[in-house]
């Protein structure tokens, strides 16, 4: 980055008035100038005028240097460990037509992409419309260090459903880039919860970084206060016969118009951030609504995995929602058996996959954990493979870090992401 300070004219300017008459001095690099008192407020600003036209188009390289001062940071993470370089597991590639048929064109992809993306919501269950100006109701406004807070009631149905959030905005002249963080609760994200503080609070971190950003918590918990989480996922299915975690997505999609519609906000710089139930979150919403321009994934487990209880899919709160039964909680097994989505998934063959595919070209990091160890870049290479054919390189990341929760420096990574593919990529 530019040190301003060093690059300025030397110069210094003082003006004083002589005690014996109205003659002003003023010093230029070395020499000294006298002048009557107008004369010197006219020169003063004339002065003052050229020095602040010789130091802006520094100012206007600064976003370039930060542009190259990230991207020197990020850019070793797209790259897998040489032991996953090309491999791509036993995952079936999302450049095959349900038919058979190889995708060997944009054009292919095109309607390859719209080819599982209808193959998604039938899994899941279809969308309603979605809510073309959804209502903001803002119920208390704060002003805090360098930004505003308001804890706001974000519609995300057409019968009048909202979620429970916070809005930050930073202080000055926008559009922003805006970033939606969905998680249990909102208080967490926005850095007032119990647990979260400097690892994923991700609202207070980016709003501090010149964000918007809408911090939302579970739906139906504004309906149903104190309901737990996984209560209010397993009731919403039953109510709407739909994977829960398509109306996550969906919610996620309402969210988006709302901040898009928002004057304080850059339309088409909306990106979304979740750790754990989060990243799910995130993901399924990315993928399903292609509106959002970039995503972190932060260790929700990109995908099946049954010997690893936390990568857990299979509950009804998440795939294994199903009408006509309820499995207990807890890994598949001969006495508690797979069930909804889930089962006819894993009976298929099928994973993940052909979901992240549909992120493409659109940049994305899995911010990796203990749900998601290096090897899951066997499922990203797909990605990838579908990036290439689009002409685009580079736009999948993923870290490695021996914690669930992020650490220092999985944060500054996941926060520089958004900040590179937001605020300075086109």
């Amino acid at each position: 980055m530019s040190d301003l300070s060093c690059s300025r004219p030397r110069m210094s300017v003082f003006q004083y008035l002589s005690p014996r008459s109205n003659v002003s001095f003023l010093t230029v690099r070395g020499k000294t100038l006298g002048f009557t008192l107008r004369q010197g407020l006219v020169r003063c600003l004339y002065l003052l005028l050229s020095v602040c036209l010789s130091v802006a188009p520094l100012a206007a390289d600064e976003p370039a240097e930060r542009e190259k001062e990230l991207w020197r940071h990020l850019e070793k993470f797209s790259h897998p460990p040489a032991e996953f370089s090309g491999q791509f597991g036993a995952y079936r590639s999302p450049l095959k037509f349900a038919n058979g048929d190889l995708v060997k064109s944009p054009a292919d992809w095109t309607r390859r992409r719209q080819e599982l993306l209808a193959l998604w919501h039938q899994r899941m269950g279809a969308w309603p419309a979605l809510v073309e100006r959804p209502s903001v109701k803002r119920l208390e406004t704060i002003e805090r260090d360098g930004y505003v807070q308001h804890h706001v009631h974000i519609q995300i149905s057409p019968e009048g459903q909202v979620a429970d959030g916070y809005l930050l905005q930073p202080k000055g002249a926008g559009p922003f880039p805006a970033v939606l963080v969905p998680f249990y609760e909102p208080i967490t994200s926005i850095g007032q919860g119990a647990k979260g503080k400097g690892t994923h609070d991700y609202g207070l971190q980016l709003v501090r970084r010149g964000f918007v950003t809408l911090s939302i918590g579970t739906p139906g918990s504004v309906e149903k206060i104190g309901l737990d989480t996984r209560q209010l996922l397993v009731e919403a299915g039953q109510r709407q016969r739909r994977q829960p975690l398509t109306l996550l997505a969906y919610t996620a999609a309402n969210c988006h118009t709302a901040l898009a519609q928002m004057p304080e906000v850059d339309p088409a710089r909306i990106g979304i951030i979740g750790l754990s139930y989060g990243g799910k979150w995130s993901m399924f919403s990315s993928c399903l609504y292609d509106k959002f321009a970039c995503a972190v994934w932060s260790d929700p487990g990109i995908v099946f995995d049954e010997k690893n209880a936390n990568v857990n899919y299979w509950e009804p709160w998440y795939l294994g929602f199903d009408p006509q039964q309820q499995r207990k909680p807890g890994v598949p097994s001969d006495s508690n058996p797979r069930t909804g989505l889930y089962k006819e998934m894993v009976a298929a063959g099928d994973d993940l996959v052909d979901l992240h595919a549909l992120m493409a070209p659109r940049p994305v990091l899995v911010s990796g954990g203990t749900e998601d160890p290096p090897r899951n870049w066997q499922a990203l290479n797909h990605l990838v493979a579908v990036n290439a054919l689009l002409g685009y390189e580079k736009r999948v990341a993923m870290t490695a870090r021996p914690t669930h929760i992020p650490t220092a420096d999985a944060l500054e990574v996941e926060l520089e992401f958004l900040e590179y593919w937001l605020k300075y990529k086109k």
